[in-house]
């Protein structure tokens, strides 16, 4: 399912090869979004000249946007996309927070303090042992469970899926957080049991919070059960704005005891810091809305600096995104900033499209990039390169 291929001299870096139903992706890899199984603003040949590899979908909202009787209609994935690649979806486990602590507390997944907002939302799951209850705007009551969670997966079809957890925020409690954990660990079991399909890859998911000793209690019970790899989730002390030092300090509690032979995913976090941190430390697979969510909004990455085209001074700038980015709208179409610019403030569609196309295109190459510089032992210098802008 998964091998090993190369290992960094220095650091826990590695390169692999994930063997999936529908191809190998070799990684570290960048699995694009595709929340409601498309790639916003893309099309499946679009994704093929970024050279995307995977895509994970989102499970909660294709149930819900779907329903009983359509899932059971539903084609899969692979063919509702018109996806021939790899397709990962998630467990659930997300909106359990993002309805739930996101909301009440308005804290932020990432961070060493909550983001507090200036007034709390309504509370919208009840979390028991048996399962979550989501109530939608309308009033309604949805479960979720660790067998639904399964069997919706195994119905969209994916290659890689993941195992229902709860997913805790930095502002809970350890009281609550190995509560919360323990629960996900029996959930875990109850994942594994509730599989029919044998062509899927299953991921179980570690959690803990910020807590050091909830994290490698995780990370044993999570990695002695019999899963093809492992997701990293929850709650991170300090990934944005805090001490370098201790950015990702979860991941150096838990990677260690997990089996080295297995696949590990870090679940929604992937900004260009984000990614050469979870890389020395034995990250495979990292899955984030950067890529899409930013573009869409006019916002650009490039090797030396992050661009926002709403500036004036792009306004008039003839000058390619990138002159070293080999995207379709560096490379062939040589679309100049301003000219993009000028897309986005007449609200025409394909300002999206262009934008996304190139911002995923330059974290997939990115990826491509740190396989190379681990191979060639020289991740140090090609870190140092990308980060010192």
């Amino acid at each position: 399912m998964f091998e090993v291929t190369t290992k960094d001299k220095n650091t826990r870096a590695r390169t692999g090869r994930l063997h999936t139903t529908h191809g190998v992706v070799e990684t570290p890899a960048y699995v694009i979004v595709g929340t409601h199984a498309k790639v916003r603003t893309l099309t499946p040949e679009d994704l093929v000249t970024t050279h995307t590899q995977m895509i994970i979908a989102n499970t909660y909202h294709l149930w819900q946007a779907l329903g009983e009787k359509g899932l059971g209609e539903y084609p899969g994935l692979h063919q509702s996309m018109g996806w021939s690649g790899s397709l990962m979806t998630d467990s659930g486990g997300f909106q359990v927070f993002s309805f739930g602590a996101a909301r009440e507390g308005g804290a932020g997944k990432v961070g060493g303090s909550p983001r507090f907002e200036k007034e709390n939302r309504e509370n919208r799951v009840t979390i028991s042992e048996e399962g979550v209850s989501f109530l939608d705007q309308k009033g309604e009551q949805h479960f979720l469970d660790a067998e639904k969670s399964v069997a919706i997966q195994e119905r969209l079809g994916a290659d890689l899926i993941v195992a229902f957890d709860e997913c805790t925020s930095p502002v809970h409690s350890y009281e609550y957080t190995k509560e919360s954990m323990e629960r996900t660990h029996r959930w875990a079991e109850r994942s594994l049991r509730a599989r029919i399909r044998k062509d899927q890859l299953m991921l179980g998911v570690v959690q803990g919070g910020v807590f050091e000793d909830l994290r490698r209690e995780s990370a044993r019970a999570i990695g002695a059960m019999s899963f093809e790899g492992f997701a990293i989730g929850g709650a991170f002390g300090s990934s944005y704005g805090s001490e370098k030092g201790d950015t990702f300090r979860e991941l150096d509690w838990t990677v260690p005891l997990l089996p080295e032979n297995r696949h590990r995913h870090l679940l929604g976090i992937g900004k260009i810091d984000d990614i050469f941190e979870g890389v020395k430390r034995g990250i495979d697979t990292f899955d984030c809305v950067i890529p899409t969510r930013e573009a869409r909004h006019g916002a650009l990455w490039t090797r030396r600096e992050r661009i926002d085209l709403h500036k004036g001074r792009y306004q008039d700038d003839r000058e390619v995104i990138d002159s070293e980015c080999l995207c379709p709208v560096c490379g062939t179409m040589k679309l100049s900033k301003g000219e993009l610019r000028a897309l986005f403030k007449a609200e025409n569609l394909e300002a999206g499209r262009f934008a996304t196309m190139h911002n995923v295109f330059f974290f997939n190459d990115l990826m491509s990039k740190i396989r190379a510089a681990i191979k060639a032992g020289a991740l140090e210098e090609l870190e140092k390169e990308y980060r010192k802008n």
